[in-house]
């Protein structure tokens, strides 16, 4: 993968995002409002920077952009079951796919992630006022491979339905495959629109 102009692809996803037909969910043909933005993993440290300057835009411009971090997100749900320390004590001695089964059962997508979500957006509702609304899913190459982006794709189809979904992946996708890091093939995915094929004009 090439290494982008993140400046000016940043504003340009700025311009999508902030958009009226895009926090309307227009011009979707009865899709989910569901988007990817795809990038190169060796930009990891800049994008998530990128992705915090723009969340502060949004909500200076009164939409409430929640972003949640998968990675902090699975931290949060181990510690709120105090199992951080069993499982590092656990790691060395366990055999890795023992382990993998196990952190698989502990980080349920439907049992436990999906509710955790769902959670933070009514959390966050209930602080702002402004009807104008997103969330952005981060973190997904932290969490591979005990959780997969598909899989939290398919189950967050029934969670959010009320307002746009934008999801930050290290890779490639190109509207039916998604591809993590540009070389793992995580699994087919339909029903997401890639923010890159919208254009402002399009959106607005």
């Amino acid at each position: 993968m090439k290494l982008e102009n993140l400046d000016q692809k940043y504003e340009k996803i700025y311009q999508q995002l902030s958009s009226e037909k895009f926090l309307e969910k227009k011009g979707l043909s009865g899709e989910l409002p569901f988007f990817i933005s795809t990038y190169n993993p060796a930009q990891e440290v800049d994008v998530q920077m990128m992705i915090k300057r723009m969340v502060n835009r949004l909500q200076q411009n009164d939409i409430s952009a929640l972003e949640i971090n998968l990675y902090d997100l699975v931290i949060e749900l181990i510690n709120d079951r105090n199992l951080l320390e069993k499982i590092f004590k656990t790691e060395q001695s366990m055999d890795k796919e023992k382990l993998f089964r196990s952190l698989q059962n502990v980080l349920d997508v439907q049992k436990y992630l999906i509710p955790a979500i769902v959670k933070k957006i009514e959390d966050e509702d209930g602080k702002t006022s402004s009807h104008k609304k997103m969330v952005m899913i981060t973190g997904v190459g932290e969490v591979f491979p005990y959780i997969r982006s598909h899989t939290i794709l398919n189950n967050l189809q029934n969670a959010i339905k009320d307002r746009p979904m934008i999801m930050f992946f290290p890779g490639e996708y190109d509207g039916h495959t998604l591809d993590l890091f540009g070389r793992m093939k995580d699994d087919n995915y339909y029903r997401a629109f890639n923010i890159a094929n919208y254009s402002t004009e399009e959106l607005r």
